[in-house]
């Protein structure tokens, strides 16, 4: 029995490829006739399943062409490139000529259909910026490609998820599969907290969130996948906006990680990267939000679609506020992607990945717990001081928010906020800048729920929501991790990864910043350009006026709409 146990061992070590490739095989046949037969007993239920399929065949066939076919590929297009740069010195100024009439066109149609309102949204994309370049590290040096390619492709994701209808259908449909998938999280803070566990709303139902959302990232990491789909982002910013392989992965990461977890992808290359790559990192991170809190975020009833669509465009946004801010001046010492090779996770199994991902984000709960009370607590206490010096001179209402309204008001109203709405969107930049984005994100789902259960919009002269494009607006400027309390955990993340680096990490970490919110404010630029909101006059104050007066309203097709929506 030994003897023959052994040589089935040999034959196994011997044959263990094609054996695979067997195994593998009959999983994929067996994979496509469950496919199969799922479609021919009803397609529309099938159809998710069906997109995923053809979208994993025909990444699979990518990659193995890619693979095999590198040399030849990259021979064919250099013929191309190589065309180009003889003929780039008059085609350049063909391109923007183009790009000018392009947009002035778009501009001149758009606010003949939509209003006025987008024209201040352009302006402050402009004004955002003209600011970038005056106050930038080296204006002298700048390189335009990766700053207008990045704001194109900002541009270009918002037209397809903001004013097409299949961009909109599809991030709404991703929107609702998120908050499904995240009220999984409910079993277990039920089983752990008992029934009532929704009592303790943040603590019991938030936070748990956070914990599932960080398991199931640390299980994707580990099988690969999470690599896999940041490198393809990655390869894309790299090739339209002309960045370095580095920086375009660490944007990608930001995507769907924080911004300590990003910079692990090229953890080997830190110490050898430019000054203006490291910004470009730092930014990169202060830009975008980890995909853990996103989910809580939409837990408080901020749009999931909205926040994930802002996390996708401000990537891109964030490359290029980078270079506009801290051009590049050196070398990059990796300029190729065969020279990058992405850290791997550190788990054997399945079962560890998850362990330690659920491990993981005990600190981040608990980052959040204790700086929400004490952040929220040293809020209380300002309020009152400050409330107690108004009152010196008869001025009681003298608060934090007040404070940030006024100083935050000209980036805000350029965003395109609407006029009456600019001091309550300025005091939520004022608690994400000096606070945190939790905070605000707070503050700003109780405008959403006074809004959406109606009543008087103004109480004692105090504004009790906003307009829908502006909620809109405020959720892209709010989507990013730059706040004075992130800048100290930036500095403390990258020098334990690149301790060679600490001075240039000290030193560039408050222009990453303030570039990181500048990338946001364009983001949510970009958005109230594109935003069309269904209706954007609630229902009630629409016919409370109707009714009120002997003429007929002007705009006749919002009144039919507020009429079927009171039907319904």
């Amino acid at each position: 029995i030994e003897k023959q146990y052994d040589k089935a061992c040999e034959f196994c070590k011997k044959h263990k490829t094609r054996i695979y490739y067997v195994i593998y095989g009959i999983l994929i046949t067996a994979y496509l006739a469950a496919v199969i037969a799922a479609c021919s007993l009803n397609f529309q239920r099938a159809l998710p399943l069906f997109i995923i399929t053809i979208l994993a065949i025909f990444f699979t066939c990518w990659d193995f062409l890619v693979a095999k076919y590198k040399d030849r590929i990259a021979a064919f297009f250099s013929l191309g490139e190589r065309y180009l740069e003889k003929q780039w010195v008059w085609l350049k100024w063909v391109l923007c000529t183009a790009l000018i009439i392009t947009i002035i066109c778009w501009l001149i149609f758009d606010t003949a259909k939509q209003g006025s309102h987008h024209l201040i949204s352009f302006a402050g994309l402009v004004m955002y910026v003209l600011l970038m370049f005056i106050f930038s590290k080296y204006p002298t040096r700048v390189a335009w490609r990766p700053v207008f390619s990045g704001i194109a492709m900002q541009f270009i994701l918002g037209l397809l998820i903001l004013r097409t209808k299949v961009g909109f259908d599809v991030f709404n449909w991703l929107g609702i599969q998120v908050q499904t998938f995240l009220e999984y999280s409910d079993a277990g803070a039920k089983f752990v907290f008992g029934e009532k566990y929704t009592d303790h709303f943040f603590a019991f139902k938030v936070l748990p969130i956070v914990i599932f959302f960080s398991t199931v990232m640390s299980m994707l990491y580990h099988v690969g996948f999470m690599q896999w789909l940041i490198g393809k982002v990655g390869w894309v910013m790299q090739i339209f906006m002309g960045t370095t392989p580095v920086e375009s992965l660490v944007a990608a990461g930001n995507i769907f990680v924080g911004q300590t977890e990003s910079p692990l992808l090229v953890r080997p290359y830190l110490p050898y990267i430019t000054k203006s790559e490291l910004h470009a990192v730092m930014t990169a991170g202060f830009s975008t939000i980890a995909g853990s809190v996103l989910g809580a975020y939409i837990s408080f009833g901020v749009s999931a679609s909205h926040l994930l669509s802002a996390s996708v465009m401000s990537a891109p946004a964030s490359l290029a506020t980078s270079k506009l801010f801290w051009p590049e001046t050196e070398n990059p010492t990796v300029t190729s992607r065969n020279d990058l090779q992405m850290a791997k996770g550190e788990s054997k199994n399945l079962l560890e990945a998850a362990s330690q991902g659920a491990s993981t984000s005990i600190m981040l709960v608990a980052n959040i717990a204790v700086n929400l009370i004490s952040f929220l607590a040293l809020l209380s206490f300002l309020d009152s001081a400050l409330s107690w010096v108004g009152s010196l001179f008869d001025y009681p209402q003298l608060n934090f928010e007040n404070i940030c309204a006024y100083v935050f008001m000209p980036f805000s109203f350029m965003m395109g906020v609407d006029w009456e709405d600019t001091l309550i969107v300025s005091g939520l930049l004022g608690y994400k800048t000096f606070f945190n984005e939790f905070v605000a994100y707070e503050r700003l789902s109780e405008l959403i729920h006074n809004r959406e259960k109606g009543g008087s919009m103004y109480i004692n002269g105090v504004k009790q929501y906003m307009t829908v494009r502006s909620e809109v607006i405020a959720t892209y400027a709010l989507c990013g991790f730059a706040n004075f309390g992130s800048l100290g955990l930036v500095i403390g993340g990258l020098t334990s990864l690149a301790p060679s680096r600490k001075k240039e990490i000290a030193g560039g970490a408050f222009r990453a910043m303030i570039a990181g919110t500048v990338a946001c404010f364009m983001t949510a630029c970009v958005a109230g350009m594109l935003t069309v909101p269904d209706l954007q006059v609630l229902c009630h104050n629409l016919l409370g006026n109707v009714f009120n007066s002997t003429d007929f309203p002007a705009n006749s097709t919002q009144l039919v709409n507020c009429c079927q929506q009171l039907f319904t």
